[in-house]
């Protein structure tokens, strides 16, 4: 059956067919081959995957997202991460990093970073002399963190999954995310100084606090969120509703970029991204229905067990595969099919599923800047009119970065776990 249903999907994948349809497809023609099972089963289960309140929390926060976007947040940001690190070599690279560690704790999507950020900081960066792929490479690395920093969807999707609790998974995210964001930063600085990128003019007390006062209100937004969410005022799914709102407010009459009649068309963007990942976790259901059937995961762990039961070495296997798979595969679709396979083996081996989860959305999150998916890769890229192959070059330095990073995420379980260890 596994044999089966694996070949199936990779045929699918192979002649291009989209990884919801291949996953729905490749699980209704194995069932239907096997067992009979008649189409309103498969129809049902998929139904049943969606119906979950705690899943309500994804459409809401791409919608925040998208307003956030939308409503002039992003160019705040950078005016006010400029005047705190701007005047460092290669500083409107070190800006664009900072500027999309604060865009990440409201988005929770790197695409959705990448963009908004992006759009402002890689004319500008060459506009100041910057090398055009340097700068869309910058961008597209730290669009990654979008995931990483809550609130994350990812993270909500592992969550549900794999029966984490949302909230840790959230706190668990904070440190990862500022290291993989000071990571990066130190490797714009040391291009940056090697190539001569120059230093933006020192910015005044007075400098930073104007552009604080301004951006103060993207700044509260995840202050608001992740602390009514760590203070038990309201729950995940609560929260993004009230991101949501915060965000139209905060968009429509107080920064006043947001229109009435942009409404419509952020309203469709978010119903659209939202139907294609809601898509998927149904799809995916039917397939996680019969690895569980056929106990393809337990199977999985008794090979990799057989190999080693030494926490170092089971980590070390998961992470390649991870890696790998966060190349071909959408992020959703990734957790959705590999935690249910990878999370048995990582609990057999005493590794804390909130750590696993952080591990497992950094190292997919690293697949944004990969070909062929490389979607971070594909947004830069088309803000700057630049070709893919420039951009893939010039991300290497930062690509190789991510991969030590998630080195030590993984194993440095602190790292992820400090706050709930306290």
């Amino acid at each position: 059956m596994a044999w089966l249903l694996f070949g199936i999907l990779i045929v699918l994948f192979f002649i291009n067919i989209p990884i919801a349809v291949a996953l729905g497809l490749a699980s209704m023609i194995v069932l239907m081959i096997q067992d009979n099972v008649p189409l309103m089963v498969i129809v049902q289960k998929m139904f049943t995957a969606t119906d979950s309140f705690t899943l309500m929390a994804v459409p809401f926060f791409i919608l925040a997202g998208k307003l956030m976007e939308v409503g002039g947040i992003s160019k705040r940001l950078v005016d006010f991460a400029m005047t705190i690190v701007g005047r460092m070599h290669g500083g409107l690279a070190i800006v664009s990093v900072v500027t999309c560690m604060f865009f990440a704790a409201i988005s929770g999507s790197g695409a959705a970073t990448t963009a908004a950020v992006g759009a402002i900081m890689i004319p500008a960066m060459v506009q100041k002399g910057y090398d055009k792929s340097f700068s869309t490479a910058i961008q597209a690395a730290g669009g990654t963190i979008g995931v990483m920093i809550p609130p994350s969807v990812p993270m909500i999707l592992f969550g549900v999954i794999a029966g984490a609790s949302i909230s840790d998974l959230f706190i668990a995210g904070i440190l990862p995310g500022i290291f993989v964001g000071l990571s990066l930063i130190l490797v714009a600085y040391f291009i940056s100084k090697k190539r001569g990128y120059g230093k933006e003019e020192k910015s005044s007390i007075g400098d930073v606090f104007t552009s604080f006062n301004r951006a103060i209100l993207a700044i509260l937004m995840p202050v608001i969120i992740l602390g009514g969410i760590y203070g038990g005022v309201f729950t995940p799914t609560e929260a993004s509703v009230v991101a949501v709102v915060y965000g139209l407010i905060v968009g429509l009459f107080i920064y006043r970029e947001i229109k009435w009649k942009d409404l419509p068309e952020i309203f469709i963007q978010s119903a659209v991204t939202s139907a294609v990942i809601m898509f998927i976790i149904a799809c995916a259901s039917i397939f996680g229905f019969i690895l569980t059937r056929e106990q393809i995961p337990l199977q999985i762990t008794n090979v990799l067990l057989e190999i080693s039961s030494n926490p170092i070495i089971v980590l070390i296997i998961i992470n390649i595969i991870l890696l790998i798979v966060g190349t071909f595969l959408e992020t959703s679709a990734a957790i959705i099919i590999m935690a249910p396979i990878l999370l048995p083996v990582t609990t057999a081996v005493g590794i804390d599923p909130v750590h696993f989860g952080v591990i497992m959305v950094v190292n997919l999150a690293i697949g944004f800047i990969t070909p062929p998916v490389g979607i971070n890769l594909f947004v830069a890229s088309n803000i700057a009119n630049l070709r893919l192959e420039k951009v893939v070059r010039a991300i290497i330095p930062f690509l190789l970065m991510l991969i030590v990073d998630i080195i030590i995420i993984s194993f440095v379980p602190e790292i992820s776990l400090f706050f709930l260890d306290k």
